[in-house]
């Protein structure tokens, strides 16, 4: 990777390029360090710690923290993904606009961009005013920004600032390299980084202090009340502080757990079914084509990330939507019920696991339709040795791509739950949503990469990869 890199940055033209992508991602991280006026920025925060592994949660690992810390690019490219989603399935359900995306070239694929762009405007209105709302339920707001105006500018704001990285993805797409919105993605959760270090060893400090004695929830309160926070906030910031101890020992079975990941991931990625095709010989006037053999590649992890995302978009909802009702009295059926439906709770993993796999099903469906290739196979010629052309095609395909499918599900699954085990196994909860961000990070690097070595093949640079 790094040597494909550095030749990447001698050919002047792919140069230009990587310094561009570079430039929009400084501008990315210079929005994410301006606050949006009128919050209370230390009391978002650390409710939104204490709501970690709720689909908050999810949006705030998305946009690098941001969501936390109510900046401009709050949002962040959270929008666009969900418009981006939301116009693919209408693809497939809608036969207008199917019929645009394959047969309308380039003029129906810059109609349905438009689309997408209209949508995310739309789902950013949405989710910029749900987040005042959050903010005005818990009292998140400074003193006296209660009125219209401050609401005005906290979601104008919002939804300029995820209108505009939407403008920068689909920037570096056209003039930088790789996939823009993918690369910002990236570059938000690898932000990160720094913050969970320091983290780590602030939690192995307080986990210290907590067996020495020398810290305690009520010692935390007091000392962060004597330093001017609310009762409420003082409390979110000495809960939220207790469950980031970890032990030592905990951060060595992470560290671990993240590379044996990393390279789980990496094996998987690459990996694919090949199956064998063979094209028959015909002659045409003189001359004699066909005959030879080539293979239909189908990937394992075909639905890539997005099914993990949904899965747990839909099923941290309902916890979601009880984060702001309140959280019930102890002893009460209500909070049974709540404990049960909890983002920790043996349910919430089993609903988890077995959602990402059925959406792993429903995007596999939607990207490998087996009866589209049968008919292109017979069209040029090509048939699967052992089947013949039509139905029994169609059929051996579907069973492939069933198997394929649930591998690659499974596999989704045991990535998305591992981080919830090992916080359960460390008693630190701040890793529940590592293992998408880990997806994330290693499917962008590997496919930046790519496009790096596609563009230097594209300009005949031999010998770059020895």
């Amino acid at each position: 990777m790094i040597q494909t890199i550095r030749k990447a940055w001698g050919i002047p033209e792919l140069r230009k390029k990587i310094i561009f992508t570079l430039l929009i991602l400084l501008i990315f991280r210079i929005g994410n360090a301006i606050t949006v006026p009128y919050i209370n920025k230390i009391a978002l925060e650390a409710q939104l710690n204490s709501m970690g592994t709720t689909y908050f949660g999810l949006l705030n690992a998305m946009s690098g923290g941001a969501f936390a810390m109510a900046t401009v690019f709050a949002l962040s490219i959270q929008p666009y993904i969900n418009s981006s989603i939301i116009i693919q399935l209408l693809t497939v359900a809608i036969p207008a606009l199917e019929r645009l995306a394959k047969e309308g070239g380039e003029e129906g694929r810059k109609k349905i961009q438009s689309i997408t762009r209209y949508t995310t405007i739309g789902i950013a209105v949405l989710q910029a005013v749900g987040y005042y709302f959050m903010m005005k339920r818990y009292n998140l707001l400074e003193t006296g920004a209660d009125g219209i105006w401050p609401a005005l500018v906290i979601i104008v704001t919002l939804i300029a600032g995820s209108s505009f990285v939407m403008w920068m993805g689909e920037q570096v797409t056209e003039f930088g390299v790789g996939n823009g919105i993918s690369i910002i993605l990236f570059a938000g959760i690898i932000s990160r980084v720094p913050n969970m270090i320091s983290g780590m060893i602030d939690g192995v400090r307080t986990w210290s202090g907590v067996k020495a004695g020398s810290i305690t929830l009520d010692g935390l309160v007091s000392g962060y009340q004597s330093a001017g926070y609310s009762a409420t906030v003082a409390n979110q910031m000495a809960e939220s502080k207790m469950a980031g101890a970890i032990a030592p020992w905990g951060i060595v079975l992470l560290l671990v757990g993240i590379l044996a990941l990393i390279v789980f991931i990496v094996f998987i990625n690459d990996a694919e079914r090949r199956i064998p095709v063979q094209y028959a010989k015909r002659q045409v006037g003189r001359k004699m084509y066909g005959g030879q053999s080539t293979n239909l590649p189908m990937k394992v992890s075909m639905a890539g990330v997005l099914p993990v995302i949904f899965a747990q978009s839909i099923a941290s909802l309902p916890i979601t939507v009880w984060s702001f009702i309140g959280t019930p009295a102890e002893g009460s059926v209500s909070r049974a019920i709540y404990d049960a439906i909890d983002t920790k709770s043996v349910l919430y993993m089993v609903v988890y696991f077995i959602m990402i796999i059925g959406f792993s099903y429903f995007y596999s469906s939607i990207q490998f339709n087996p009866v589209e290739i049968a008919n292109n196979l017979k069209k040029q010629g090509g048939f699967i040795p052992g089947f013949r052309p039509g139905k029994p095609t169609v059929d051996f395909i579907k069973k492939v791509l069933n198997k394929i499918t649930l591998f690659g599900a499974i596999y989704l699954g045991i990535v998305a739950i591992c981080p919830l085990l090992v916080g359960k196994a460390i008693g630190n909860n701040s890793v529940a949503i590592g293992g998408t961000s880990v997806i994330i990070v290693v499917g962008v690097a590997l496919e930046t990469v790519k496009a790096l070595e596609s563009q230097m093949l594209m300009r005949q640079y031999k010998g770059f990869l020895e």
